[in-house]
């Protein structure tokens, strides 16, 4: 093609010129430099117009013919004084768009080979941000500067038994001897808060387990309070407060809250004692017997005769000394085993005789039970702000505990249920997200670390439920977790909670309200928005249409002609803007990479040619021809000068 752009081109001694064209010559000092940049086969096969050298390497001239407005001899001047890369850069960008609209689009096509190979190294850019991403919401404050884990990593088994019909085994006792640490290293991993402190663990907490080809359901549960103390004493015992957190709040309100907040754990504790097969009884061995052991083993014998019943001795860490610390033990009627939940000490003979007293699970379809994906929906949000409320109202039942006391839950509780066409969600409750001064301020490590399971929760999930109430300001901690939620790449609904507390409500005050919303969750604006009233029930249901909604946009693909067809109009109806030095950028092919959130990459000339206005002008596009409601999307820009290069030659 060289040789016949070179063919009817005559020569003279300073200057080359096409016949039957207008041409520019001009003196350049790097004509070598120059020679090799104009008369490269790439140029030859990009742009129709004839490019050559004259022989004397003294005042060598080039003759650019001049399809377009601009003058050939800007283009000229501005190679002679730039580097080589930036000449060649400032070359391609110039001619194409003078030349005209044939100019500026590739002139071959891409084969599959090649259109094979864009994708595939946009799967891997899309992979690499992700990995980056989080990585850096690793690093840059997972639990409010409080990290602990001592068990990492989930423990895995091969079967496939759906949650529900698994057998049940729970572990009560009274408070601080050991049962979330014995739930923990059981189940594996640290889903459940330990701290050496009373009354860490309020609601139920369930968690997969298995020991040799058996697999259960593990039930970890708040400390059983005991009649013989005084109100005060429990009240100490539990280290609940009435002060932290209740501003606002009546006195009486408060004293009733705490008041009931015993009874409430109790009761959580009963219901999961009702539907276990299996129950762990467990006791401090170092402590000794209590008034407490004994009520708790006379309720069992009393109530739960009919099942299989567990005595295990904690804290027995060494083997020689642990059978006389459960030696103590044989009065309350059961069979002690000693065990130690921290390093481990008896917990394999605990799981075998587990494993022997737990019924056959029930037949079921396997292959049905593996087609279907389970979304996962976190409730997150500020303190008393009704999350627990709105679990409570979705399932139908009192799963968690509902109180004005600030903190109430601790650790996310996983709760999966299933609506009347049989669709499966998994629910998330979650600690209320205090800002990280107030946290420092209150010293308080079981709230950083309720925090740390509130933001693990919005990780592991699909679509986050961000709540805020009704009458309420937004805060700067929401606009914070709403941020958060963005970067962790989640869909999102956000949850008016309160409804009923706002008078004299029409449509006009529906309009300012969600006006006023979008204004300041701004990192939130595709997000749609749900009112409800949790303790009334009131339009709870919107919430689960929501997610299912934003789960399938979220798991939307859009094919590469279509994605591309919108990407070319919306370029054509906005170029990017141009650089001081003439250059504008090109999108040459895009495609989507991952779903989940849905990613895009887009290959470029160069992506520094692209501003942020420009990237978030194109997301708006996308969003308004293709929709993408309630989920955010990723734009990830790839620079592709010298792979169009190579492929040409």
């Amino acid at each position: 093609m060289a040789t016949a752009l070179l063919a009817p081109i005559q020569h003279s001694a300073t200057s080359v010129r096409v016949p039957g064209s207008s041409s520019v010559s001009l003196p350049i000092r790097h004509n070598r430099r120059l020679e090799s940049l104009l008369l490269s086969p790439s140029a030859c096969h990009f742009f129709p117009f004839a490019l050559c050298s004259t022989l004397s390497t003294s005042d060598a001239s080039y003759s650019v013919r001049n399809f377009g407005s601009r003058p050939s001899r800007c283009l000229l001047r501005h190679l002679n004084s730039a580097p080589l890369e930036e000449a060649e850069d400032v070359f391609e960008e110039v001619v194409e768009e003078d030349v005209g609209e044939e100019a500026g689009t590739v002139a071959h096509e891409l084969s599959e080979l090649e259109l094979f190979q864009l994708d595939e190294e946009a799967r891997n850019a899309a992979m690499d941000y992700s990995m980056s991403l989080s990585r850096e919401l690793l690093l840059g404050g997972d639990a409010y500067g409080m990290k602990v884990e001592k068990w990492k990593g989930q423990r895995s088994f091969g079967g496939h038994i759906p949650d529900h019909l698994l057998p049940r085994v729970t572990i009560i006792g009274r408070p601080n001897v050991g049962k979330s640490a014995l739930f923990n290293r059981l189940v594996g991993g640290d889903r459940a808060i330990v701290v050496d402190e009373p009354g860490v663990t309020r609601d139920r907490l369930y968690g997969r387990s298995f020991w040799g080809g058996c697999e259960f359901m593990l039930i970890d549960t708040g400390g059983v309070m005991t009649f013989s103390k005084s109100h005060d004493g429990v009240m100490e015992e539990l280290a609940i407060s009435t002060t932290i957190g209740m501003e606002g709040i009546p006195l009486s309100s408060r004293e009733a809250a705490v008041a009931r907040m015993p009874s409430m754990i109790e009761k959580q504790a009963a219901a999961a004692v009702e539907e276990a097969s299996v129950i762990i009884f467990l006791v401090d061995g170092q402590a000794g017997l209590t008034v407490g052991d004994e009520e708790i083993s006379d309720w069992l014998r009393k109530n739960y005769s009919n099942k299989s019943i567990i005595l295990a001795v904690n804290k027995c860490e060494s083997p020689s000394k642990g059978m006389m610390q459960a030696s103590e033990f044989w009065s309350l009627g059961f069979t002690p085993m000693p065990i130690s939940a921290i390093s481990g000490t008896g917990t394999g003979d605990l799981l075998e005789l587990i494993c022997s007293e737990l019924p056959a699970i029930e037949a079921f379809d396997k292959n049905e039970e593996q087609s279907k994906y389970v979304p996962s929906i976190a409730i997150v949000g500020k303190p008393n702000v009704g999350k627990s409320s709105i679990l409570n109202a979705l399932v139908g039942d009192d799963r968690t505990i509902v109180s004005p006391i600030s903190g109430t839950t601790r650790d996310a509780i996983d709760i999966e249920f299933t609506l009347p066409d049989g669709q499966k969600y998994k629910l998330i409750d979650t600690a209320g997200i205090r800002r990280r001064a107030a946290v420092a301020s209150g010293r308080s490590v079981t709230e950083a670390l309720s925090v740390n399971r509130a933001f693990r929760a919005i990780r592991r999930s699909d679509v986050v439920a961000l709540v805020i109430e009704a009458m309420a300001c937004i805060t700067e901690q929401d606009c914070r977790i709403a941020e958060r939620i963005e970067k962790e790449g989640k869909g999102c609904i956000i949850v008016v909670n309160k409804w009923d507390t706002v008078p004299k409500k029409n449509h006009q005050t529906t309009l300012y309200y969600e006006q006023d919303v979008r204004e300041k969750l701004r990192s939130l604006s595709w997000a749609p928005i749900v009112y409800s009233t949790a303790l009334s029930g009131h339009s709870v249901d919107k919430i689960i249409d929501a997610s299912s909604l934003v789960e399938r946009e979220r798991s939307k693909r859009l094919s590469t002609s279509i994605l591309n067809q919108v990407v070319q109009e919306a370029v054509a109806f906005k170029p990017p803007p141009r650089t001081r030095g003439g250059r504008r950028g090109r999108v040459y092919y895009s495609t989507q990479a991952a779903i989940r959130p849905p990613t895009f990459v887009f290959f470029v000339n160069d992506a520094r040619l692209f501003p942020e206005t420009y990237r978030r002008y194109m997301e708006k596009q996308l969003r308004s021809d293709v929709g993408f409601p309630g989920t955010p999307i990723r734009l990830l820009w790839r620079s592709r000068r010298k792979t169009e290069k190579e492929a040409c030659r």
